[in-house]
């Protein structure tokens, strides 16, 4: 299996800009979502799992300033932000990066600088989370390893990992069968049986490594993480 790629969410307003990203790094290792506004982007990060997000600062209705600290303080989203903007004083940076923001870019920039910047931030966040929790259960990004109440850890590898981390994320939320299919495989047509049947080998994993049945189906809308102490 190829390397997951990376997920994107742009919120910018300014039509050219939004296509000219989009064009650039639509054939590189990315799936890309869009917003022109805040509460289009605040809907997003809510109902998504992302790697990183890229948002301008002169947005309408709300500022980038005020979306990022919303994303941190309310939606309690660690994914990091870089944000863009023509402003280049060293006020305006100190207030974006005391609102959560992770990076700074000044406009005009190359897309390439862009591309450089979303890689280096998705490999730091990715070395700097040493677990994720869902309850009871625990899960290590850099080892892929997975436990249940402070048990054994128990490795994962290919689909299973991707899969685990996407549900893990979500929790305590449900994740939609064409939100998991889409971070899974983009904008890839792939039969709805596929996801169904690689949900089925991770439950029965799970199942037999861990000692418990932890995914739940909410038939017509998707998967949910169902730690024991949920019941």
């Amino acid at each position: 299996m190829s390397e997951r790629k990376i997920r994107v969410l742009v919120v910018e307003d300014n039509a050219a800009l939004m296509a000219n990203i989009s064009e650039f790094l639509e054939d590189g290792p990315y799936i890309l979502d869009f917003a022109s506004d805040g509460m289009v982007a605040l809907h997003l990060v809510t109902t998504n799992v992302y790697d990183v997000i890229v948002m301008d600062v002169m947005l309408p209705g709300m500022s980038g300033f005020s979306l990022c600290q919303k994303i941190r303080n309310e939606l309690h989203c660690p994914t990091p932000i870089i944000l863009m903007t023509a402003k280049d004083h060293i006020d305006d940076k100190v207030t974006g990066f005391s609102q959560g923001a992770d990076d700074y870019l000044v406009k005009p920039f190359n897309l390439k600088e862009l591309a450089v910047r979303i890689e280096a931030l998705h490999r730091r966040g990715t070395a700097g989370v040493s677990l994720l929790r869902a309850g009871s259960l625990e899960f290590e990004p850099g080892t892929l390893c997975v436990r249940l109440g402070g048990g054994q850890a128990v490795q994962l590898s290919g689909m299973a990992a991707h899969l685990t981390e996407a549900l893990v994320r979500a929790y305590p939320n449900f994740i939609s069968y064409e939100q998991l299919s889409h971070h899974l495989w983009g904008d890839k047509e792939v039969e709805p049986h596929t996801l169904r049947t690689h949900i089925y080998v991770l439950r029965k994993l799970l199942q037999e490594k861990l000692g418990a049945n932890l995914i739940r189906t909410l038939h017509g809308r998707g998967y949910r993480l169902s730690p024991p102490e949920d019941d």
